[in-house]
């Protein structure tokens, strides 16, 4: 169970450019991954638990679509830096490396934790996908899928200025 410290901390909106990550999310797991620059993890609210969240993504002007977001250390891997990796539930035909990519994380799922193998890491996360793909259905969560944090396009949206929007107060 999270915090009540990181429940106040949500929803937490972010966006930025996405990232060259790991190298893992597609070749390794099988499950590609969006990832933030290192300026825009730094913008996690210091009460936020690292862990698996799920939200609503968005890259550049596309629609809005389900996403689970790990932010942390992923110990399997044992990372020394922080990372806040987003899959989105939606097959792209290409990397989009470069794209504005605005999330929406919305409520957490688990703890970060290491596992025994990859295969035991690779069904957690499939597990963790269809948790999020059922919560995210749910009609509580259908006006944050609208936010017009995801239709505001502003001039620093798309410059290479502060590319951030941290927190929940708009």
């Amino acid at each position: 169970m999270p915090t009540t410290k990181t429940l106040g901390c949500l929803p937490f909106f972010a966006k930025g450019i996405v990232v060259k990550g790991f190298g893992r999310g597609s070749k390794e797991l099988g499950i590609p991954t969006a990832n933030y620059m290192s300026e825009v993890v730094d913008t996690l609210p210091s009460d936020m638990e690292t862990g698996i969240y799920y939200g609503y993504a968005k890259v550049d002007g596309g629609p809005v679509y389900k996403m689970v977001m790990s932010i942390g250390w992923n110990p399997y891997y044992k990372n020394v830096k922080k990372s806040m990796e987003t899959h989105i539930l939606h097959n792209f035909e290409s990397d989009f490396y470069g794209s504005l990519l605005k999330t929406c994380i919305i409520n957490y799922i688990r703890p970060e934790q290491s596992y025994e193998s990859l295969d035991a890491l690779i069904d957690a996360i499939k597990s963790d996908i269809a948790y999020a793909d059922t919560q995210l259905d749910l009609p509580e969560y259908s006006d944050l899928q609208k936010h017009s944090f995801f239709s505001v396009e502003k001039p620093q949206d798309i410059s290479s200025g502060n590319l951030t929007f941290p927190g929940s107060s708009l």
